[in-house]
């Protein structure tokens, strides 16, 4: 019991020397007189903007047009300042009634105000080609080509003013609802294991503990408490996704993937050369790994709840605070001092939320805020290396976020696919540090074998998960789906892409209600997949000693949202419309697969 209670206190001295986050670079408090000036202001403006330029576009000359978007960009970011200020307060306790409150009122106000904006992009999408081009010549125009390019996509899919109003201000009673049910009621699940309730972040925690009966013991209470729970989990996602495809129809998207894949300005067959590539080396990577992984703790099948398991001969290192910061920071510094110097400044200044908490957002994430301010980061680190990698990987995007703020808020913003590049290389860099700095074979052993679990993760999963979702969204188009037939679809596709090696058994078929991404960004899983594969084959070009790499990534990352993907690798020799480019990236994996079987 003495052991215990010292273990106890030592965790919540730990958690007590992680930062958490200060908001107030955002706005000092709910009740602050910024915040509700800022919202009277924005009313204010967005009112003469309306009056002012409703029904006038089309006859403005490019610099008066360029003068008028660079209002717009002014309004926008101040609606994102106050929606931002109000997720990342929700985000930290979303147990809290009052946060919620708060957060769903900020949405409900900022909304009703944006829709006097919201006219404006559906009036420039109206601009014909040779007016536009006319226009452009003006250099205040010209400075928003990539902005006015992007949203130019969505042109053939836009609905008349009234109707897209409607649907704006109809969003917070309707998706937005849903998904803050999603969120609270993930939040207020408590998972027992072991005479303890758990939140979902500590009960999959577990699911990589070294005592295989803590891990069983989590496994099965997530998947009976998700079982409790599935009736209203799997009422969300038919919900959503009927939602979905009542937009879709009234858009005139081809596909329930089409909306995403514009938004990432990513063609429909690069996305399905990825999807393909990595499904075609399911057997190559997880069917090979996970077979070698049964063997290593002596079984032919391994049980679901040990996918994650340390190896047999892991001593499950635990990395204080310090010490995870210290391995990033000096992982991206090898690489660059200048992305050292930006992401020292996280830690250094409490932009950063770390300690697990009950309530708390699950997971981790990077919010950008506004390019006026900086983004904020959230985890949940407990200690493992795992743990490690999810730092490095979310310090990427808010390092990636910093240097495209310089571009502004409507120039910014990059895509979900090119989103993840800064994340994945930081992780890679974190990992190359450890396992060029380890000398003991066992020790590299260990090391890849993490790595391969966390890239079939990111790479093997995800696409998994983006099959499962294309699957759901078109047999709901037939009427809605049983929590059965979501659980035997869920099952399916998993049993496929993870293997034999693998045993899944009943309770299992819930695990899907979990995953936050089908409920909050449909079809964003295969960005995961798009960065870990973009950068194998980006790292690759690095190692062979590519002359300027360090420049040349700095400034793709500079670029934010002002370049597509072909342009932004062009510089590196890379094409991702070739399938040949997933296969290298791909091949980084096995190579890494093969290492480990040099060790049997």
């Amino acid at each position: 019991m003495k052991h215990a209670a010292v273990a106890k206190t030592g965790a919540a001295d730990e958690a007590r020397q992680m930062p958490e986050w200060d908001l107030s670079d955002l706005y000092p408090a709910t009740d602050c007189p910024q915040l509700e000036a800022d919202l009277q202001a924005a009313e204010t403006l967005a009112r003469s903007f309306h009056s002012r330029f409703q029904g006038k576009l089309a006859a403005m000359s490019g610099a008066e047009v360029g003068a008028a978007i660079a209002e717009y960009e002014k309004l926008t970011e101040m609606f994102y300042r106050i929606l931002s200020f109000a997720q990342l307060r929700y985000s930290a306790d979303v147990s809290d009634p009052e946060r919620g409150r708060f957060y769903q009122g900020m949405q409900e106000r900022v909304t009703l105000i944006s829709a006097e904006t919201l006219f404006f992009t559906l009036e420039t999408n109206r601009f014909d080609d040779t007016d536009l081009v006319e226009k452009l010549k003006s250099p205040a125009m010209a400075h928003y080509r990539s902005w006015l390019r992007d949203l130019r996509v969505f042109r053939d899919h836009q609905l008349s003013d009234d109707m897209e109003r409607l649907l704006h201000e109809r969003e917070v009673a309707g998706r937005a609802a849903w998904v803050r049910l999603f969120d609270e009621t993930m939040a207020e699940l408590r998972f027992p294991v072991a005479g303890k309730k758990l939140t979902s972040a500590e009960a999959l925690n577990l699911l990589s503990d070294r005592n295989p009966e803590r891990r069983k013991a989590a496994a099965k209470s997530v998947g009976a408490v998700l079982a409790q729970n599935i009736r209203l989990f799997s009422l969300i996602t038919n919900t959503l996704i009927k939602e979905k495809e009542i937009d879709d129809k009234w858009r005139n998207y081809p596909q329930p993937t089409s909306f995403r894949n514009l938004a990432n300005q990513v063609e429909d067959h690069v996305v399905d050369a990825l999807a393909a590539s990595v499904s075609e080396v399911y057997g190559d990577i997880s069917h090979r790994y996970y077979a070698m992984k049964a063997k290593w703790f002596g079984v032919a099948q391994l049980n679901y709840w040990d996918r994650n398991a340390p190896l047999p001969d892991d001593q499950d290192r635990r990395f204080s605070w310090a010490e995870a910061r210290d391995l990033v920071l000096g992982a991206y510094g090898a690489f660059s001092p200048r992305l050292a110097e930006i992401g020292r400044r996280f830690f250094d200044n409490r932009w950063i939320d770390a300690p697990p908490r009950p309530g708390k957002s699950p997971g981790a994430f990077a919010h950008p805020t506004v390019p006026s301010v900086h983004p904020y980061l959230l985890l949940n680190f407990m200690g493992k290396a795992r743990d490690v990698m999810t730092l490095a990987h979310e310090l990427g995007h808010g390092v990636h976020q910093v240097l495209a703020s310089d571009r502004g808020q409507l120039l910014a913003d990059t895509p979900l696919t090119l989103a993840e590049t800064a994340s994945v290389f930081g992780e890679m860099l974190t990992f190359r540090a450890l396992l060029d700095g380890e000398k003991s074979p066992k020790r590299r052993r260990l090391l890849l074998a993490s790595k391969v679990e966390d890239m079939i993760n990111t790479v093997v999963r995800q696409v998994a998960f983006y099959q499962f979702e294309k699957l759901i969204h078109q047999e709901r188009r037939s009427g809605e789906l049983s929590a059965e037939r979501i659980g035997e679809i869920w099952l399916e596709v998993q049993g496929r892409s993870l293997g034999p090696a693998l045993r899944l058994d009943d309770e299992y078929k819930h695990f899907w209600a979990y995953i936050p991404h089908f409920v909050h960004t449909p079809f964003y899983v295969y960005a995961y997949a798009f960065g870990d594969c973009l950068v194998n084959s980006l790292y690759d070009v690095y190692q062979k000693g590519a002359a300027g790499f360090e420049a040349k990534y700095i400034d793709m990352l500079k670029a934010g949202g002002t370049l597509r993907h072909q342009e932004l690798l062009a510089p590196f020799d890379l094409d991702a419309g070739d399938p040949a480019f997933w296969r290298r990236g791909l091949d980084v994996v096995i190579g890494f697969i093969d290492e480990l079987e040099a060790y049997e």
